[in-house]
């Protein structure tokens, strides 16, 4: 049998149908509109649109978006001195550093300019201890993404055989995190992991975090097993072959519309519960994560 779909659009809709909400509860109280600031160095044109459907997105909540693109000869001094003019900017609420920025730009130098308070895409060190240890550190979007639509579909995670390929800082990193924070047993492959087949095919999930197109093979699949592709090329191609893997999987994000819709509603909650944070309230709701029994 085909496998079930995982609907990300749905999800996403739903969640920003809330974040609206919570938007419109602090202009009532006479509070400004949550404010997210986007940095984009340089040309690309896959992160031009991509920045422009997070602002597009942004402002259909009611969230207020400042968008900042820089040349693409800035120095890292210069990108670090305008993140951290955001930082002090009581305007500003959540900052958005889109990645990646030209090589002679120290990436890691600017996301660690981002004030923890403000860093809702979960990008700098503090956000990622603070979230490995439940201590309120803002989830990075896209792992915190992949965790809203395995809880949506009620895939059991304490225990669970988990296959994470990818290691990148911004994605395959923190979302093994957050899986050792839910009990799952993780193991992560990478460009040096021997018999990537092997390891995938005792999986009860799978989350595909590299960026090559067909890279996980549908036979590799197991039967049964959940499938979570965050990789994308152009074309909307995912790391795996769906049509294959699909007749092996339960469930299966498919590319586009699977991960990247909650990518960009968890960008936005986070966005909200930081502006609620400097406006004194409760906590709407906590980031994503959640601290191992044991």
């Amino acid at each position: 049998m085909p496998a079930g779909l995982i609907d990300g659009k749905a999800l996403a809709a739903r969640t920003l149908e809330r974040v609206a909400g919570r938007v419109a509860r602090l202009k009532a109280d006479g509070h400004r509109a949550p404010c997210i600031a986007t940095v984009l160095v340089g040309d690309d044109p896959a992160s031009h649109a991509y920045v422009r459907m997070k602002v597009n997105r942004a402002r259909s909540v009611g969230i207020e978006p400042r968008r900042h693109d820089v040349p693409a000869d800035i120095d890292t001094a210069g990108l670090v001195g305008l993140i951290e003019g955001l930082s002090a900017d009581d305007g500003v609420d959540g900052i958005l550093l889109q990645h990646p920025v030209p090589e002679h730009v120290d990436e890691r130098a600017a996301f660690e300019a981002i004030d923890v308070a403000k860093d809702v895409d979960g990008v700098t060190h503090r956000s990622f201890a603070g979230m490995a240890f439940g201590e309120g550190g803002f989830a990075s979007a896209t792992p915190g993404g992949i965790l809203r639509l395995l809880d949506e579909y009620d895939v059991p995670l304490r225990g669970t055989e988990t296959v994470v390929v990818g290691q990148g800082p911004i994605l395959g990193r923190p979302l093994s995190v957050l899986l050792l924070a839910r009990d799952a047993t993780v193991t992560m492959c990478h460009e040096f992991t021997q018999d990537l087949g092997e390891h995938v095919a005792r999986a009860d999930l799978v989350v595909a975090a590299v960026g090559l197109p067909g890279l996980i093979r549908g036979e590799w699949i197991k039967e049964g097993a959940v499938v979570i592709d965050a990789g994308y090329s152009p074309g909307g191609i995912g790391d795996v072959e769906f049509e294959a893997a699909s007749e092996r999987a339960r469930l299966l994000t498919p590319v586009p519309g699977g991960v990247g819709p909650m990518t960009v509603a968890v960008l936005l909650e986070q966005t909200v519960l930081a502006a609620e944070r400097r406006f004194g309230y409760d906590e709407e709701a906590a980031p994503v994560g959640a601290t191992s029994s044991r």
